[in-house]
């Protein structure tokens, strides 16, 4: 169904919506779930209630057991931007444990946002925002995009992001859109700025793929305003993330649709859980993914007291960066890297995140690797110190002494 058959209010006076937001301790990002709401069900003519995954009220069980004394058939449509753990696990299985509560009411869960053309239309507009604020014309100024997104450790939620990318690239007149993150995969932000600037752009417009202006979009505008000083020969800004703009309600009106009509289509062939990709090998089978399911369930029940609660999504107790510039990684930096990786992926108790960095300053003395917040920097590091300093100092606390170079 198109986006604007989809936005004809139906006049429906048995069937309602759950609109499926994060959840977040900034209540202004709850609230801008609310007014999409809001917005949704003017436009479908229906009864949609939001409801949240974590850290807010209510919960999806009480949205849906707040609807089930009225109507017989509710859809729930996420509001994510892709489909990463939370829409392949978390909702499905609130929407399981739905149906056995409720027998009498016929549930349907639809899909993410994903890749949608009034997506990529509403980016074209926060670019020409930027270009505007910037003083440059895409038509007669060499004008490059960085689509920034937050970074999940899902492949089939980042490459989503790289499709965006180039659909905005395609037909407009950009001189080149390129993908960053803010943290768990790569390229980050910074190196993906970096790589850009070697093509002497006029102007590059940053633009974050976020719902909300939170904690995430502040760090893109810091990556971009930082960028702007260090490259002078290029003007550089960021965009405003999507928010609450109304072409949302056209994606969020086709994904209803589809959930409704039992025609949701997932990219089955590229999930991790279903099929075996390299570096992903030990989720596939969905029992791992269940168990996680349950256990983010449980420890986000609480949502009285969540100013204190620990969230899955909060940074890691330390941040790992492996200098892969040209001497170091002559020196096999890049095997350090992915086996300090795989190392992390193993332990049971090790709460870090590794990624490359560029010039660490101290070139000839590599592999060099930084430990932060404990500001220990790792020098000729071998493989077989990767194991080490993983089980050792990010899991048991204790500095491999023998490879210490200085402590900061």
């Amino acid at each position: 169904m198109t986006a604007n058959a989809a936005t004809t209010p139906v006049g429906l006076d048995d069937e309602a919506v759950v609109l499926v937001g994060h959840g977040s301790r900034r209540e202004k990002s709850n609230q801008q779930v609310r007014d999409l709401a809001a917005a949704l069900e003017g436009r479908l003519g229906i009864p949609v209630d939001a409801a949240f995954l974590e850290l807010a009220k209510p919960a999806i069980d009480d949205a849906i057991a707040g609807l089930a004394t009225t109507v017989s058939e509710i859809t729930l449509v996420q509001l994510s931007l892709f489909a990463a753990s939370h829409v392949k696990n978390d909702v499905p299985l609130a929407v399981e444990q739905a149906r056995r509560e409720h027998s009498g009411i016929d549930l349907h869960n639809g899909a993410h946002l994903g890749v949608h053309p009034a997506i990529v239309d509403l980016l074209d507009d926060r670019a020409s925002a930027v270009e505007a604020d910037l003083g440059v014309d895409r038509a007669d100024d060499d004008v490059a995009v960085v689509l920034c997104a937050r970074g999940s450790s899902d492949p089939d939620a980042n490459s989503d992001v790289h499709k965006l990318a180039r659909l905005l690239y395609e037909g407009r007149a950009f001189s080149r859109v390129e993908t960053a993150f803010v943290g768990v995969t790569e390229p980050l932000l910074a190196d993906a700025l970096d790589d850009v600037a070697k093509h002497r752009p006029d102007a590059v417009a940053v633009l974050p793929y976020m719902l909300g202006d939170g904690v995430l979009t502040g760090r893109i505008r810091e990556g971009a305003s930082d960028f702007d000083e260090e490259y002078p020969y290029v003007d550089a800004a960021a965009g405003d993330p999507l928010g609450t703009d109304s072409r949302l309600l056209d994606v969020l009106g086709d994904r209803w649709q589809a959930a409704r009509t039992d025609s949701v289509d997932m990219s089955c062939d590229t999930c991790k859980y279903k099929v075996e990709l390299d570096g992903y090998e030990e989720d596939v089978g969905g029992a791992r993914a269940m168990l996680r399911a349950l256990n983010h369930q449980e420890s986000h029940a609480d949502r009285e007291n969540v100013a204190d609660e620990p969230h899955a999504h909060d940074g890691p107790a330390k941040h790992v960066t492996v200098c892969t510039n040209r001497t170091c990684a002559a020196d096999g930096s890049p095997a350090v890297l992915e086996r300090l990786r795989q190392a992390v992926r193993d332990s049971g108790g090790c709460d870090a995140r590794i990624t490359r960095s560029s010039c660490l300053g101290r070139c000839g003395e590599g592999p060099m690797v930084a430990v932060y917040p404990d500001g220990v920097w790792y020098a000729g590091v071998a493989e077989s110190d990767a194991e080490r300093i993983a089980t050792s100092h990010l899991e048991g606390g204790r500095i491999v002494s023998d490879v210490v170079d200085r402590t900061l």
